[in-house]
C-alpha cells in the first residue's frame, strides 16, 4: 500500500482488528507491519502502542504481537467504537450500545431529575424543544439535531452526578454520530422517541423522578426497536 502516516496506519489496522480481519489468536511481527503499511519502525511502534493501550494487542518477546480476544479490549473506548462502527459488524455495535443506553440512561435522567440545578433543567426543555423543532421539520437527520441530540444526552449523564455515567459521554455521542453517518437516523424521527424525549425533559425540569426514568426508557426501547438487528 501506499506510504502511510501513523494516524492512517493506527487506524487502517485498528478496523482490520475490530472488523475481525485480523482475527483474535492473529500473531503479527513489527517486521511484517513495517513491509506491509511501507513506513519507519517507529510509526509501527506507536500503532501498536496505542492499541496495546486499548487492551486490543498483547506484546511478547521472540512472538510479536497478538491480537486479543474482543472482550478483553476497552469496549467503551470512542476510537475502537468508531472502527467498529466502519467495518461491516456496524449494525450489531449499535445495537449493543443502545442496549448500553438502555441499562444506563433511564437512571440518569431519575438522578438528574434530582440534582440537577436550574439552569440544567432549563437547558434540558430547550435541548428538547429543539428537536421537537427539527424532527417536526423533517430535519432529523441533519448535523443540527444530531448535534443537539448529542447535547440532549450528554447534560442527562453530566447532572446525574454519577461520574461513572458521565464518563460514557463520549461512547453516546460516538454510537448518535455512527448511526447518523450512516444513514440510519430518520428524517422524521420515530414519534414516539421524540415524544418522551420531551416527556423525559418536562419530568426532569419538574424533578418527577419516576416519571423522568419511564420516559427516558421508553425513548431508548423506541430507538432499540429501530436499530434491531434480525
Amino acid at each position: 500500500m501506499a506510504r502511510a502516516s501513523h494516524g492512517s496506519v493506527l487506524d487502517d489496522l485498528g478496523v482490520r482488528i475490530a472488523s475481525g480481519e485480523v482475527a483474535a489468536g492473529s500473531v503479527l511481527t513489527l517486521a511484517q507491519l513495517e513491509e506491509h503499511y511501507e513506513v519507519s519502525r517507529t510509526v509501527i511502534r506507536e500503532a501498536v502502542r496505542v492499541l496495546e493501550a486499548k487492551q486490543m494487542l498483547v506484546s511478547r518477546r521472540r512472538v510479536g504481537v497478538t491480537v486479543q480476544q474482543p472482550e478483553l479490549w476497552s469496549n467503551l473506548d470512542a476510537q475502537l467504537i468508531r472502527w467498529r462502527l466502519d467495518g461491516p459488524q456496524a449494525d450489531q455495535q449499535i445495537v449493543a450500545l443502545t442496549e448500553l443506553r438502555l441499562a444506563i440512561e433511564p437512571t440518569a435522567a431519575r438522578l438528574m431529575a434530582r440534582h440537577a440545578d436550574p439552569l440544567e433543567r432549563a437547558q434540558l426543555l430547550q435541548l428538547a424543544e429543539q428537536l421537537q423543532r427539527l424532527g417536526d421539520a423533517g430535519q432529523g437527520d441533519s448535523d443540527e439535531y444530531l448535534d443537539a441530540d448529542i447535547e440532549f444526552h450528554n447534560l442527562i449523564l453530566t447532572a446525574s452526578r454519577n461520574p461513572l455515567f458521565s464518563s460514557i459521554k463520549e461512547t453516546v455521542a460516538e454510537m448518535l454520530t455512527g448511526r447518523h453517518s450512516h444513514g440510519q437516523t430518520p428524517a422524521n424521527p420515530f414519534e414516539d422517541a421524540l415524544a418522551n424525549h420531551v416527556a423525559a425533559a418536562r419530568m426532569i425540569a419538574d424533578g418527577d423522578e419516576d416519571a423522568a426514568e419511564a420516559a427516558t426508557r421508553r425513548y431508548v426501547e423506541a430507538v432499540l426497536s429501530e436499530v434491531a438487528v434480525d
